[in-house]
């Protein structure tokens, strides 16, 4: 009892311990996603619902792109427009990017925001970039300017996300036009380095306009301070008259989750009633899930009715009065006794026989040479008498008894 009541306690705390985690976990603040996705639809940090917004609100006309640029320009033949490309890296094949090239050569602005170039496009425009590292510190400050007198080019704007930037260190400086600076200096430091990172260049009748900072797009930083004038610094260098093609095709995150388990996963509510599902399904294979054991019919042995066989012959032999008979039976299964269990031939009833016997029974020869002369007595006589039957019951009864020592 006491064992039982001490496994209760034990059930109760760990149930209580378990809920006490479940109400922790979920009262707890989620964190933040801080994964670049671009995706004009997210709104995490680094989405870009935030300049969706602007595009639909300030401008006039702007299309999303859900197909790669060489699908996408085989099908328009236009001038004066804007193709924009904002992801973490956006990289083109051969094909494409001859195609996009060839599509600004005709009077259209290429525009790309990314922290890397494919090296073909580099060449092409005689560019290099480097990576620019933050000072020692803690902060891994960057500052961002706009070098255009027109957008109030001595404010910077800070960023301290990142350890790193990238920027253009060799640049055309006959066909190149240099927008933006970043430099990593930070507090009141004087030993830090200024490069340019966002570039204009003139390509056939259009421009090609990159820049290695796309985070300046993002949700995050254009709700940083005052940063969104730096965003809407570089927006201005798109022609707001003519249709602007933005790319929803090269994006780190998805637009559109196919997973059914997407919905139960970034739902709070959903998220935990799935794992209480989890958990109450793998409690019921453990405690009430196994195999059980069907209950096994209990077979009675087959029961050795000899002795009622016998019982049944034997009350024949006596209600027809044939004791005769009854008698020659007893004395036959008592030889066949004498031979099965002290290993004696009984086809030859002599003194040697006497001897062997009495002294494997615990009898004297005289007592055994008595029961033997009842056998014989018995086997010459017509008639036998209830009396003398049970006085041979009685004498074989007894040297049993004596033989086995009871």
């Amino acid at each position: 009892m006491k064992i039982r009541k001490k496994s209760i306690i034990y059930i109760i705390i760990g149930a209580l311990t378990f809920a006490l985690i479940l109400y922790l976990e979920y009262n707890k603040k989620e964190a933040l996603n801080w994964f670049p996705s671009y995706v004009a639809q997210h709104k995490i940090p680094y989405g870009t619902k935030v300049l969706n917004d602007i595009f639909e609100n300030k401008f006039t006309t702007t299309l999303p792109v859900n197909v790669p640029p060489f699908e996408f320009l085989k099908e328009i033949d236009t001038k004066e427009n804007t193709y924009l490309f904002i992801n973490n890296s956006v990289s083109f094949s051969k094909t494409e990017l001859e195609t996009l090239l060839d599509w600004t050569t005709q009077g259209n602005t290429l525009f790309i925001a990314s922290s890397n170039f494919e090296k073909e496009l580099l060449d092409t425009l005689h560019l290099e970039t480097k990576s620019l590292y933050g000072d020692e510190g803690l902060e891994h400050q960057f500052q961002h300017r706009l070098v255009n007198p027109q957008l109030n080019s001595k404010i910077k704007y800070q960023y301290k996300k990142s350890y790193s930037t990238m920027y253009f260190s060799q640049l055309d400086t006959l066909n190149t036009i240099v927008i933006g600076e970043v430099s990593n200096a930070s507090g009141n430091g004087t030993d830090f380095e200024t490069h340019p990172n966002v570039i204009q260049q003139k390509f056939g009748k259009g421009n090609i306009i990159l820049t290695t900072f796309p985070i300046a797009f993002t949700n995050y930083f254009i709700l940083k301070d005052n940063n969104r004038n730096y965003t809407a610094g570089l927006l201005s260098y798109l022609n707001n008259e003519n249709p602007i093609y933005i790319d929803a095709y090269y994006k780190s995150g998805k637009k559109f989750y196919s997973s059914p388990m997407y919905i139960f996963l970034n739902t709070k509510e959903l998220k935990w009633a799935y794992y209480m599902i989890l958990i109450g399904a793998l409690v019921y294979v453990l405690f009430e899930g196994k195999r059980k054991q069907r209950a096994v019919p209990i077979v009675k042995p087959l029961q050795n009715q000899t002795l009622a066989f016998t019982r049944t012959i034997a009350e024949m032999y006596y209600e027809k009065g044939d004791r005769k008979s009854i008698a020659h039976h007893k004395i036959a299964f008592f030889l066949e006794y004498i031979r099965s269990h002290f290993y004696l031939n009984t086809l030859e009833v002599n003194e040697d026989f006497f001897q062997n016997l009495a002294a494997r029974t615990h009898h004297e020869a005289h007592e055994i040479k008595d029961l033997f002369s009842i056998f014989s007595s018995l086997k010459h006589k017509e008639h036998i008498t209830d009396a003398e039957l049970i006085k041979l019951n009685t004498a074989i009864e007894n040297f049993k008894a004596k033989a086995h020592g009871k």
